[in-house]
């Protein structure tokens, strides 16, 4: 196995497009599993770590459109660590969703754009990000394009990146409402969820975003379940009276988020399970939010709550 380590981004497309079969590592916390445990063995490795354009994260500003308080551009080879550390305000979900992976060296390792990368249905950052609307920058030698993520999960472990195409960021919009994300797992982290489900409030458009993960062959959105309870937030006019949504209403979200689920049975749960734990998580989910956005707390959870269900 070739190692390859290009000295700057340009280099490493060069690389890329000449050898499409060499596989990216930054953090390695996915790769360097499956290389040891002999599920892996790629033709190269390129060693994109010393890139400093990937560490990079930015602030871009308030526009029009789907991001209206502006987006977060996430490098590549961003750590949790600093999604924790640095975007609890800015990126609820997401920096919820990274406190709950795996121990404290591979947060400080691992990234988004890895998560990604692997684009495993378990991966814990990707409910949050289908939840926030979020959009992939993918770069080849032939050009850069924004995929939305609902169109970069083809498959279990099979993202929408040409050969030829490495990531560059994820640009992420700034939470405009609150935004909860849970999983059910033996822990709050190091551990695989058994699922998923983040849950984002948009006031500025009337809408509810959700994400599912570990509980199809995809990290998926509950589509139906948003459309259903946008519109009974708009019908009682919620979003400005700031009412409790009625328990019939937060009770059919749930049904509807499971609906959209369609899991298996694995050595980590079974897939009834895996449908009771969503539904249940979509209430609690919602319910946090909403609470949050009646209130103004940035986390109405009893006593700060843990992300696991």
């Amino acid at each position: 196995m070739d190692f390859l380590r290009p000295g700057g981004w340009e280099e490493a497309l060069a690389v890329k497009a000449e050898r499409p079969g060499a596989l990216p590592i930054a953090g390695g916390t996915d790769v360097m599993v499956e290389i040891n445990h002999g599920g892996r063995r790629p033709e190269a490795l390129l060693d994109l770590s010393g890139i400093a354009e990937l560490h990079a994260l930015e602030h871009e500003p308030a526009g029009a459109g789907d991001a209206p308080a502006g987006r977060v551009r996430l490098g590549a080879a961003v750590p949790y660590t600093r999604v924790i550390g640095e975007l609890g305000a800015d990126l609820p979900g997401l920096a919820l969703a990274a406190r709950t992976v795996g121990s404290p060296q591979i947060r400080n390792r691992g990234s988004v754009g890895g998560n990604l990368g692997a684009a495993s249905p378990a991966g814990d950052c990707h409910p949050a990000l289908l939840a926030s609307g979020a959009e992939v920058e993918a770069v080849s030698v032939r050009g850069t394009r924004h995929v939305p993520i609902d169109d970069f999960y083809l498959g279990v472990k099979r993202n929408a990146l040409a050969p030829d195409e490495l990531i560059r960021s994820v640009r992420v919009p700034r939470a405009t409402g609150p935004q909860q994300f849970s999983k059910v797992g033996p822990r709050n982290a190091m551990v695989i969820a058994v699922c998923a489900v983040a849950v984002a409030l948009h006031p500025e458009r009337g809408t509810v975003r959700t994400g599912i993960g570990s509980a199809a062959p995809t990290p998926v959105r509950a589509r139906e379940a948003e459309e259903y309870i946008a519109g009974v937030l708009a019908d009682g006019d919620l979003w400005e009276r700031r009412d409790p949504i009625p328990p019939a209403a937060a009770g059919r979200f749930a049904e509807l988020v499971a609906d959209a689920c369609s899991p298996i049975d694995d050595v980590r749960g079974t897939a009834a399970y895996r449908r009771h734990a969503v539904a249940v998580m979509a209430r609690r989910t919602l319910r946090w939010c909403w609470d949050a956005h009646r209130s103004g707390a940035s986390d109405p959870r009893p006593e700060g709550g843990a992300p696991c269900a």
